[in-house]
Formats: C-alpha cells, structure tokens, sequence
C-alpha cells in the first residue's frame, strides 16, 4: 500500500468530499459545505485562491500579487470540516472513485472537479512562447517582465525601425481581458512612464488589439462594443477587427496578410477546458468542457460534478458563459446537490442568474451590461470599482487594492514596476 495514500486518521465515518481546484467554483463548493456532514479535501497545485478578474492588474503593474490572491488556508481557517492540500492531479478514475496525485491518491465519496481551463491557441500551439497568456500569477509576472523590458529596450536601442518594434506591443483578443490589457498599456505609454526616459519617446508607443470577429466584447450589445472601440481610440489603442491573426513569432504578427511588427505580443484570444476533462469518461465539446446532466454531475457518475470553465452547460439555447458569476453559482450548486444525495433526494437542475457584464477599458473609462442597464464612460467606471471591491476576498485585499487605486488614479503611477526574473530570451 502506498503510505502517501489515505490514512487511517483521515477515513473517518463521515462522507469524503474531494475538490479539485480551489478558484472560484472550488471555493464556493467548499464554503457552502462548511455546515454538512461530511470532511472535504480542497486540492490546488498553488497554495492560494485568486481573484482572476483583477489579474491584468498584476501584469500591467497596477497591483501586486498578493493584492489579488489570498492563502486558501488562510480563507478556510475557520471551516473545521475543510482541509486544503497542496498537490497536483494527476488522473481521475471515477469508476474506483480514486484521484492519483503527484504526492500519492486519495479516495473519495463525491467529487467536485473544478479545474477551469488552459490557454488555447486554436491548433498553434508553436505560438505560446511568442504570446503568452494570463491565467495563473506566474503569467502575469512573466507579461509584466515582458512589457517592461520592452520599454528598456527601447531605451538603449539606436536603431529607429528596432525601436519602433520595442514600442509596438499587440494584444490578441477582443474579449474583456484583452481589451483590459490594451486600454491599460496605452494609459502606461501615456501617462506613466514618459517622463522617466530620456532616449525612447514611449509616448509614441503604439498598441495594437486584434479581434478576429466583427467586434470586441462581443457577448455585449452592439452599442457598448461600438463605445469601447471609440474609447478604446481615444486612448490610442489601433482596433482590428474581422481579420485572424495567421503567424506569431519573436518579431511580430502576420495579420490579413500584412506584416506586423512587434517585439512583445500577448495573447487573450481563446481557451479551453482543463485536460483533466478528457479522463472523466463523458463526451466534451470542442473546447473539451464536459457534457454534464442538468445538476452538474457526470453522466452515469451521480457522485461526480463537473463545474466552472471545465463543464459544459447550455440554458435557453445559449452557453452558460465561462465567467467568475458562473463558476460561482456552479459551486454552491455542486454543494446543494451533494446535500440532497446525502439525504437521498435527486438533486435539482442548475439555473444560471445572469448579473450582467463589465469591463474597463482605462482611467475613466467602462461599459456595463446589466439587464435593461447599459452605461459606458465614468459612470461605468465607477460601478466597476465598487463592484470588484466588493467581490475581494478579504479587508486586507480590499483596503489595499482601494488606497492602490485612488494613488494611480491621482497621479498616474503604477506602484508594482517591478521586473523579476529573466527577459524574454529573444531580447
């Protein structure tokens, strides 16, 4: 028997809850157990639960990263039934009801498999070390070197045309990440870094978002897409729109067939679901998210649920959207159910609320979608502020995060430029 395997201490009599994933649908599933019957194992490859939407914040140096993550034992300190240990997964065997780590296996009574999704680069997967993309801390920090670095480039270099490709940065994706990204980088060539070089004009820096469909932000209505491109503009950012991007490499894109030079591009165009899915035994979808039944759970796997950016789960004829709200509502699903099992009742069918969407575009500058509600410009601005304040794990975060905010905003500067860990290579 392996001795890293479920102890005898651990076995005890009541039902094993086993969560992979500790983001927001693992959490959410966690908490709302805090009150049943039953012991849960919370396990995550990172030792801390983070806040995605505010993670270009991290890569555009306006936050650092504790700001936006928090220790997932911190958070469970007070859940006597939670355990959180830090391992990665390694395979699913649903039919043993065994989960292989990289640490030993663990045994469960229900499974909650929560593990989101990956970058997707739609079959180049060659283009990953040329864009990167944001989804975990190590991302961020590695775009926040890759940006800035760019800039010191640009500093030391004589040549006009290598300048040029120093200044010229290239985000991939019309969707609220990538047109996060582009708005804050234009604000930082603006307002924040021109007076702290004396060779590179960063100012004349130029930042370009591509979106291979019609419009950005495309799951909003047409008229806010159309007011994020004009705002968008004014603050400097070149919108593409209704062409693919066909070759990515360390000196640029090929875009419509033109020639795009770039030194540092970013991705934020596509993803897919965790390949943790394929082993579950159900049928995916393209994106290989799994077909689940009504109430989460795996076809033929009452005792496994399926939540979050990994599961697949159409309402009204249109896609439960892999967004935070979702996965959310997913988690605290997962646990009703798992209650109503241990009661032996069937669990319900999951019924996604829709609160809207929002994105900033920059300093001032958003849109909101919220039933009949659409606002755009400083009003907007200002319900996203509260609206991410509010959903912060934590005061600490919280406090942090507002006094950060109310310093860039009064004077321009990003507090986190820090540049850790070794350039891109091609530098």
């Amino acid at each position: 028997m392996d001795p890293r395997a479920d102890s005898p201490d651990d076995a005890g009599t009541l039902p094993h809850v086993l969560v992979l994933g500790g983001g927001f649908g693992g959490l959410w599933a966690t908490r709302a157990l805090a009150a049943a019957p039953v012991r849960i194992t919370l396990v995550d490859r990172t030792n801390h639960h983070l806040f995605q939407p505010l993670l270009y914040q991290v890569a555009t140096a306006g936050l650092s990263a504790p700001d936006v993550a928090a220790p997932l034992r911190h958070i469970l300190r007070k859940q006597a039934n939670a355990t959180v240990r830090l391992d990665e997964v390694r395979a699913i065997d649903p039919h043993a009801r065994r989960v292989a780590l990289a640490q030993g296996q663990l045994h469960y009574d229900y499974l909650v498999v929560a593990t989101g999704s990956t970058h997707a680069y739609f079959g180049h997967d060659e283009w990953a070390g040329f864009a990167p993309g944001l989804k975990t801390l190590d991302d961020a920090l590695a775009i926040r070197t890759r940006v800035l670095s760019a800039f010191e480039a640009a500093e030391r270099e004589d040549d006009p045309l290598q300048r040029a490709a120093w200044l010229n940065f290239v985000v991939i994706g019309g969707g609220p990440t990538g047109v996060e990204l582009a708005g804050t980088l234009a604000e930082i060539a603006r307002h924040t870094l021109p007076r702290e070089f004396r060779r590179a004009e960063v100012r004349d820096a130029r930042i370009h978002l591509v979106e291979a469909g019609p419009r950005v932000l495309a799951a909003m209505p047409e008229d806010l897409s159309e007011k994020t491109r004009q705002q968008l503009q004014r603050l400097g950012v070149q919108v593409h729109t209704g062409d693919a991007v066909t070759a990515i490499d360390a000196e640029g894109i090929t875009l419509a067939g033109r020639r795009l030079a770039s030194r540092t591009v970013l991705w934020a165009a596509g993803v897919a679901a965790s390949p943790l899915g394929s082993q579950l035994g159900a049928p995916t979808d393209r994106a290989g998210r799994v077909l689940v039944a009504p109430d989460l759970s795996l076809p033929g796997h009452p005792e496994v649920l399926v939540i979050g950016d990994l599961a697949s789960v159409t309402q009204d004829g249109k896609p439960v959207p892999g967004v935070a709200p979702a996965a959310k509502q997913m988690g605290a699903h997962a646990a009703a159910v798992i209650r109503d099992r241990l009661r032996g009742v069937a669990g319900e069918p999951f019924r996604y609320r829709d609160y809207g969407n929002l994105a900033t575009i920059g300093r001032m500058a958003a849109v909101v979608h919220f039933g009949r509600l659409k606002l755009s410009g400083l009003l907007a601005w200002w319900f996203w502020l509260v609206a991410h304040l509010f959903f912060l794990i934590g005061f600490r975060n919280r406090i942090i995060v507002l006094t950060n905010w109310a310093w860039s905003y009064w004077t321009y500067q990003r507090h986190a430029r820090i540049i850790v860990g070794r350039p891109p290579p091609d530098e």
